[in-house]
């Protein structure tokens, strides 16, 4: 009974001490950080081939071939692991605790994906997603129900695609903006919930169960505070985040697919995704929309009216209420739109805080006259570099200079390293004859035009920039309900001529150049002991030059690693030459009636061989180690 005990608790423990062992010396042999379960793995296969290569030939091993028998262990367990790691590269295959997780969320997606398609089936879309396309009437409208019941993140898509008539049939166009302020409310009692949840109802002394108007990810209730205030209360709708989510992990996922084709990569819808994803998660946060509210208030005048936040918490936004009515409903304007897109300009250009989501649905007409903006979910930000860049494009395109169109799109942009500037510049230059020519009106569709060049050239487009041509095709709707026909081009091009007019002012003038000279004024004081030393030591003969190679992190990084696998690699061949001849030799001490001393020597040498081989193979399949699983 002893022995058994004794058996029975010291063998896993001795299998747990040559598991870790067999971790450690995978990890320093191949360079990786191998999971333990795998190398349990792979160490119960080890232990099988030892046994059965050692087992039946002699039931106790000499002293001399017991290294035979630990390296032979030893190189099954690497070349296992290596395998494997080929294979199924360690952190590929999430941890047993994450299983469940996965198998859940896996099974909600699911079920999403069949919510989606029976939502598509049941609004007449079903043939369109078997490719059989057919004509009829009311596709529009079937679109626009479609993506109303299939949740937030659809409707934000139909929201998007309501703002670009240059895409879509005026009828879809009109269709999909119903989305913007038409959704249907949700019931009173769940907002009531989450009205006393976030704030407690005894803020208030009433509030309306009627919303004023209800969208994607929230509706708004008039409410009046206990101090007498009237405002409105922005509620967030009961479970719209896990839906959210679950929408944009759908949405991740198939971006994913679409960018291993040429077209997906070329567009870069991953980055798309991510930007949309993020967008949608800053919306569902409305602590982050007032900040945004302030942070736009602060930078901008009183030409369009904005709203003052009383309260805010992430589900939660208390706010002055704007007296007016929804744009679709107002007359036309063609000041009040000017009025609208200099006001954007403005925070784009000048402040760098600006409303990113100007669509029809977010912009009031004030009892007082003025335009009102709504809904700070999404608001941009832009440093001053990108800003005067972008202040230099439209200057370029107003006075149809190429060279200055194509410095200030280098600027704009992340360019490669092999660009063809002359080419790029004569491109431009026939954009600018096609589009700026005599007797040519300017539309937003040179933008398009404009972006292909970019995508040509491999050109990068910073997020920020993305998110203001964005914001301008958005507002380019919206001025077209308010004045049909307005140019939004000219008018940019104006506004930054007038920017660069007023900066030329002598008063702009002499406080730039103060601005400039302070900045400067460090270096000029130490030009003159630097010139200095220099005509000193040229005149000494003692000027020299020095260039330090390789100061480059990564270049040195990269010949380490070069030189690293080609040392391992001369090793293992050298290895492995000297095994082939200690095997071939005759003579030496015999360690056992068929192995003499010089063939355990070779085998030995043949194992180490072995393992410097796999540790230069894993290191050219797996470049970089990561995380064990």
């Amino acid at each position: 009974m002893g022995d058994f005990l004794v058996y029975t608790i010291g063998f896993p423990v001795t299998f747990l001490l040559l598991v870790l062992g067999m971790a450690l010396a995978a990890r320093r042999i191949l360079g990786l950080r191998i999971g333990l379960i795998r190398t349990a793995l792979a160490c119960a296969l080890a232990m099988s081939i030892a046994q059965n290569a050692f087992g039946e030939t002699t039931a106790e091993p000499s002293a001399g071939l017991v290294t035979l028998q630990l390296g032979l262990s030893i190189l099954a367990v690497i070349a296992l692991l290596a395998l494997a790691e080929i294979i199924v590269p360690t952190g590929s295959i999430p941890p047993p605790t994450e299983w469940w997780g996965m198998a859940r969320r896996r099974i909600a997606r699911t079920r999403r994906y069949s919510r989606i398609t029976a939502i598509a089936f049941r609004h007449g879309l079903g043939p369109y997603l078997r490719g059989r396309e057919r004509t009829s009437t009311g596709l529009a409208r079937s679109l626009r129900l479609a993506l109303q019941d299939a949740g937030v993140t659809f409707v934000k898509l139909g929201q998007v695609l309501s703002t670009r008539a240059d895409l879509l049939p005026e009828d879809f166009v009109e269709e999909l903006s119903l989305l913007q302020d038409k959704v249907p409310a949700a019931k009173w009692e769940q907002v009531r919930e989450v009205l006393d949840a976030e704030v407690g109802l005894d803020a208030f002394q009433e509030v309306d169960p009627e919303p004023l108007a209800a969208a994607s990810i929230a509706q708004v209730h008039r409410a009046v505070l206990r101090s007498g205030a009237e405002v409105v209360v922005k509620v967030q709708r009961p479970d719209v985040r896990a839906t959210a989510e679950g929408d944009l992990d759908i949405v991740s996922r198939l971006a994913e697919t679409l960018q291993r084709t040429r077209w997906g990569s070329a567009l870069g819808v991953r980055d798309l995704a991510a930007g949309f994803a993020a967008a949608l998660r800053e919306e569902l946060d409305f602590k982050i929309e007032a900040r945004n509210i302030t942070a736009v208030a602060a930078a901008s005048d009183s030409s369009v009216g904005l709203p003052h936040v009383h309260l805010s918490t992430s589900r939660v936004l208390v706010m002055d209420r704007l007296d007016g009515v929804p744009l679709r409903g107002a007359s036309e304007d063609e000041g009040l739109a000017r009025t609208l897109l200099r006001f954007v300009l403005r925070q784009v250009m000048l402040d760098g805080v600006f409303h990113a989501d100007p669509h029809p649905g977010n912009v009031l007409l004030l009892a007082d006259g003025r335009l009102g903006l709504l809904d700070f979910g999404s608001v941009g930000r832009i440093d001053s570099a990108l800003r005067s860049a972008l202040q230099r494009l439209l200057l370029a395109i107003d006075r149809g200079d190429p060279a200055g169109l194509t410095d200030a799109l280098l600027e704009l942009t992340s360019r490669p390293e092999d660009i063809d500037e002359q080419r790029l510049e004569r491109a431009l230059g026939q954009f600018m004859a096609r589009h700026l020519g005599a007797g040519m009106r300017p539309d937003v569709e040179m933008f398009g035009d404009l972006f292909l060049i970019v995508s040509r050239f491999g050109l990068s487009i910073p997020p920020e920039i993305a998110a203001v041509f964005r914001a301008l095709a958005t507002l380019e709707g919206t001025l077209a309900v308010l004045a049909p026909g307005f140019n939004i081009v000219v008018e940019s091009r104006s506004f930054a001529a007038e920017q660069i007019s007023e900066r030329l002012t002598p008063e702009s003038v002499k406080r730039t150049m103060a601005e400039e000279l302070q900045a400067v004024l460090p270096m000029l004081r130490r030009l003159p002991r630097r010139i200095d030393r220099i005509t000193g030591a040229m005149e000494q003969g003692r000027l020299s030059m020095s260039m330090r190679l390789f100061a480059d992190e990564r270049d040195r990084s990269f010949i380490t690693g070069l030189l690293h696998q080609a040392m391992l690699t001369a090793l293992g061949a050298t290895a492995g030459v000297m095994a082939v001849l200690l095997l071939g030799s005759t003579g030496g001490p015999q360690i056992s009636p068929d192995v003499g001393l010089y063939q355990v020597f070779g085998y030995n040498l043949l194992i180490i061989s072995v393992l410097l081989g796999l540790r230069v193979v894993v290191a050219v399949f797996r470049p970089r180690s990561s995380p064990g699983a």
